[in-house]
């Protein structure tokens, strides 16, 4: 199902059981605190974790006032298994403004934790080029570390 020519991933394994990693990205408290690279702040306005329900987040830099960050629809929530969930369309299925990505993302046992893996996907090449160039594996891989390191700490 993947493909390199319009797929980005990446995989991290977190040390702490699949229920913490999940909890912590389906609490959209928690959501806040680890979504967006520090220092920036991000802030949940919509949370509808079922298909076809909306999201938004927005994102302060350097403390000034939020700003849209992300507007999307979740796809599908298999529990404690997987997210998926696109720009493409908003809250109610409705089609988005400015498509970009479909994000699947898996949790897994592992022997030290959780295997966490985001499957990025994108309509082209082009658009595929242009996320990795933004700084895909810097931001996502960020990220996914401000997760572990808030639930590796809880779990401790």
């Amino acid at each position: 199902m993947s493909n390199p020519d319009l797929d980005l991933t990446i995989t991290r394994i977190i040390k702490a059981p699949r229920a913490a990693v999940w909890d912590a990205w389906t609490d959209p408290r928690s959501f806040e605190q680890w979504w967006i690279p520090e220092p920036a702040l991000c802030r949940v306005t919509e949370w509808n974790l079922t298909p076809g329900g909306g999201f938004q987040t927005l994102i302060s830099e350097n403390g000034g006032d939020f700003t849209p960050h992300l507007n999307g629809c979740f796809l599908a929530i298999d529990a404690m298994d997987r997210i998926v969930f696109t720009n493409a369309l908003t809250g109610g299925w409705r089609p988005a403004a400015q498509p970009f990505i479909t994000a699947i993302i898996s949790f897994r046992d592992h022997a030290d934790g959780t295997e966490y893996t985001s499957e990025v996907m994108h309509k082209s090449d082009a658009d595929r080029k242009m996320h990795e160039e933004l700084g895909f594996f810097d931001g996502w891989g960020t990220v996914i570390g401000q997760l572990a390191k808030r639930v590796e700490r809880q779990v401790q």
